[in-house]
């Protein structure tokens, strides 16, 4: 049975949660708790809460007696709003800091293939397999039908890149 766990406006970002789940998809419950332990970033203690939640709910919704066999099927940490603040600056300026807020989720499951029907990305985000396209017809053909290679653009300044003329 998969179970899962919510911490959403977590004031992490979701980029540095993502290294921590990295770690813990895929382990064991035990092994995953092990490695959030001691792992030296703030992120850690914040996604060992939602895991410590994510097995409570499966001991607790779902009846699930065993706990060592429980494994991290689904860890995921999607961004969400960000606290914007204004930083006074010399001259005028305004330095503008963006504190990002993230939504974690942590599935369980105590099946041997619980990953059935845990989506690992959204949908819109899958890989999707081409199939494989017959080889070109020749070389030759490509070849004939490039474009010549254009000449380089002026600068910024207007003036070109060509070199200066000579006085005489």
């Amino acid at each position: 049975m998969i179970t899962s766990a919510r911490a959403r406006f977590i004031r992490v970002s979701a980029r540095k949660a993502r290294l921590v789940l990295d770690q813990i998809r895929g382990k064991a419950v035990g092994e995953a708790l092990a490695t959030l332990e001691f792992t030296p970033r703030a992120a850690a203690r914040l996604i060992e809460k939602v895991l410590r939640s994510a097995v409570a709910n499966a001991e607790h919704n779902h009846q699930v007696r065993n706990l060592d066999d429980l494994r991290v099927v689904q860890a995921v940490a999607d961004g969400g709003p960000s606290l914007k603040r204004v930083q006074p600056r010399a001259m005028g300026r305004a330095f503008f800091i963006k504190h990002r807020t993230s939504h974690l989720t942590i599935a369980v499951s105590d099946e041997v293939n619980g990953t059935r029907g845990v989506l690992t990305r959204p949908r819109h985000m899958r890989i999707r397999r081409l199939p494989a396209a017959a080889p070109a017809p020749a070389a030759a053909a490509t070849a004939a039908t490039a474009r010549p290679a254009r000449r380089p653009a002026a600068t910024s300044r207007g003036k070109s890149r060509a070199k200066p003329k000579e006085k005489k």
